[in-house]
C-alpha cells in the first residue's frame, strides 16, 4: 500500500501535471555553517540553479565564479565557463568524499556533488518517490512543534544519489512535506532535522520556499540555536 505516499504527491500538485514536466529552474541563496565549515560560505548564495526532472542532472550558475557553472550527475562533475569550455570534473565523484570526517574541508568539486544531489533530491520531493526501485512504508505519527504529523520512510536504491538510503519525511495536515529526517553519510553523518515552509504554488506544483536543516538530537528534536543549511528560494520555473 501507498497510500500516504500517494496522498503527499497529490497534494504537491499531483503526478499527471509532474510527468508534464522536464525541467526545474529556480532563484535561490543557499547559506549555513555547512558551507562555513567546507571552506565555501558564500558560494551558493544568490544562484540560478537548473534541474532535470528525467534524470539525475543539476547545474548552479554563477558557481565559485561569475563565469563558472557546476554540472552534477551522479556519476561525473563539471565546472564550465559561460561559453561551454570544461574547466575540470571528476568522475565516480562520491568516492571522493571517502574517509571525510564533519570537519573535512572540500575542495570545488566535492561541493559541486553534495550541492548537485542535493538540491536534485528536494526539488523533485515528493514525485521522485514513486521511482521504480524506491519503497514507501508509512511510520506511526509523531507530534512535532506541537503539530500531529504522519510519517513516510522512504527507501532510495544506489541508483538515487542522496544522504542516506533510508529517510523519513513528516506530513503535514495538508499533505505536504513538513521535514525530513536524514544523516548526510558524506558530509560526516550528523543527524538531521530539515524543516521546510512557506510554500507556493508555482506552475501547478507546491514547493517550499524556505528550508531550514538542523542538528537532530538523539531524542529526535531539533537543535535550533544553529541553522547548518538555509535555503531561500525567490522564484521558480516549470518547463
Amino acid at each position: 500500500m501507498n497510500e500516504l505516499r500517494d496522498v503527499v504527491i497529490e497534494a504537491h500538485g499531483g503526478m499527471a501535471r509532474w510527468k508534464k514536466l522536464r525541467t526545474i529552474e529556480g532563484k535561490m541563496s543557499i547559506t549555513g555553517l555547512l558551507w562555513e565549515r567546507k571552506g565555501w560560505p558564500d558560494a551558493l548564495k544568490n544562484v540560478h540553479v537548473t534541474a532535470d526532472i528525467g534524470e539525475q542532472q543539476l547545474s548552479y550558475q554563477p558557481f565559485t565564479a561569475q563565469d563558472l557553472r557546476s554540472v552534477y550527475r551522479p556519476d561525473r562533475v563539471t565546472l564550465r565557463r559561460a561559453d561551454g569550455t570544461e574547466v575540470k570534473s571528476r568522475s565516480n565523484p562520491r568516492q571522493a568524499f571517502d574517509g571525510h570526517k564533519v570537519e573535512t574541508a572540500w575542495d570545488d568539486l566535492h561541493l559541486a556533488y553534495f550541492s548537485g544531489y542535493a538540491m536534485w533530491n528536494y526539488l523533485n520531493a515528493p514525485f521522485l518517490f514513486a521511482l521504480a526501485g524506491v519503497a514507501t512504508e508509512e511510520l506511526s505519527p509523531i507530534e512535532d512543534n506541537g503539530e500531529r504529523r504522519r510519517r513516510l520512510k522512504v527507501t532510495f536504491p544506489d541508483i538515487i544519489a542522496t544522504h542516506c538510503a533510508e529517510q523519513v519525511f513528516h506530513i503535514d495536515g495538508n499533505g505536504l512535506i513538513a521535514r525530513l529526517d536524514y544523516s548526510a553519510e558524506i558530509s560526516g553523518g550528523v543527524p538531521a532535522a530539515h524543516y521546510t515552509s512557506g510554500y507556493r504554488t508555482f506552475d501547478g506544483i507546491k514547493f517550499p520556499t524556505k528550508r531550514r536543516v538542523y542538528r537532530r538530537n538523539p531524542d529526535g528534536t531539533a537543535l535550533t540555536s544553529a541553522v547548518t543549511v538555509a535555503i531561500d528560494i525567490s522564484d521558480i520555473s516549470l518547463t
